[in-house]
């Protein structure tokens, strides 16, 4: 075990969206990893629901991930321009032209309550500083809260709230941008191996790497540079226990190093995922604020991978993609991952 909370030294991402799943998290504490559940998207129900489910397939512990609240102003000019551009494609998967979402994101304090009758290990959040008050309430009532960090700045605000350990998360990673601060309130872009060894420097607690890591060799050099723990999401997104599409499994596969992009195109939001369709015709589009288009962009992403066309889903990867494909269930990649982790 790792001295960080007890827990062992590697982490799963919390993946929002298609790996957002009770076998897979399962999977991860089982085989002696730290699964977490991306809830971001999940109603507050649904939450529970899973919750449960890891509790009936594992006995091991496992976290619960939240996007913090996002300022966010409707824009229906600029979202009717979006929807414009995406029906074009709507066309091509036989889909009825786009309309205005009438739900753009589920209520987070709801998925919080939620979240803490879980009663996970850890809390974790994303996008945002949960603040003080809120920090302190969880940590009465016995979890451990996690803040994720993309530059110093953003640090020292999540340390100063109270969270027990910050996630560093570098530019490699895949998915959504975790920071808060800068343009667009989406952080900073520096590489892991510059930002862990930043923040363990400038922060007095424990700082878990993220980003860029998909082998052994990666986990340990997050130990190298300080890291009390090593978050890898990308490879267990091919674990035989991940419930991806075939569409999407497939893209993942097919993808070489050079085809990983940061891009807004589905969400409105940064976020690293493989190139396609939409990311390369949409480069240069000014968008409606997250999570507008996220909410508008849902219908295509989900009829484009029931009909096996990756050039319209959000292809959610990091850049040490090709590092690790290589077929096999969540334990044993695990078990490959702590090779890396001296003890």
């Amino acid at each position: 075990m790792n001295t960080l909370f007890n827990l062992p030294p590697i982490w799963m991402a919390p993946m929002a969206g298609e790996a957002s799943s009770a076998a897979l998290v399962a999977a991860v504490s089982a085989g002696g990893g730290f699964g977490q559940l991306g809830a971001a998207y999940l109603a507050p129900a649904r939450i529970g629901e899973i919750a449960a489910d890891i509790r009936a397939r594992t006995d091991r512990p496992f976290g619960i991930n939240l996007f913090c609240p996002q300022p966010w102003l409707r824009d229906d000019d600029a979202l009717d321009a979006y929807l414009a551009r995406l029906a074009a494609w709507h066309a091509e998967l036989g889909l009825p032209a786009p309309t205005r979402p009438t739900q753009f994101e589920e209520d987070f304090d709801a998925q919080l309550e939620a979240t803490i009758a879980a009663r996970p290990a850890a809390i974790s959040f994303v996008m945002g500083d949960p603040g003080v008050a809120r920090v302190a309430a969880l940590k009465a009532q016995g979890f451990k809260v996690l803040g994720t960090a993309t530059q110093v700045a953003e640090g020292l605000l999540l340390q100063a709230s109270g969270v027990d350990a910050v996630i560093a998360q570098g530019y490699e990673g895949g998915g959504h941008r975790g920071g808060f601060l800068g343009a667009k309130q989406e952080g900073a872009l520096l590489g892991t191996m510059a930002l862990v060894p930043m923040l363990v420097d400038a922060l007095d607690i424990p700082v878990i790497a993220a980003g860029g890591i998909a082998d052994a060799r990666g986990v340990a050099a997050a130990q190298a540079l300080g890291a009390s723990a090593a978050t890898v999401g990308t490879a267990f997104l091919l674990v035989d226990e991940c419930p991806l599409s075939p569409t999407y499994r497939a893209a993942l596969l097919a993808a070489h190093d050079a085809d990983s992009t940061l891009t807004r195109a589905f969400s409105g939001r940064l976020a690293r995922g493989v190139a396609n369709r939409v990311t390369r015709e949409l480069a240069d589009v000014t968008l409606p604020a997250f999570p507008q288009p996220n909410a508008a962009s849902r219908p295509m992403r989900q009829a484009a991978a029931r009909a096996g066309e990756a050039d319209f889903i959000s292809l959610w990867a990091g850049q040490a993609l090709p590092l690790n494909r290589a077929p096999g269930t969540a334990a044993q990649l695990v078990a490959a991952l702590a090779k890396g982790w001296r003890a």
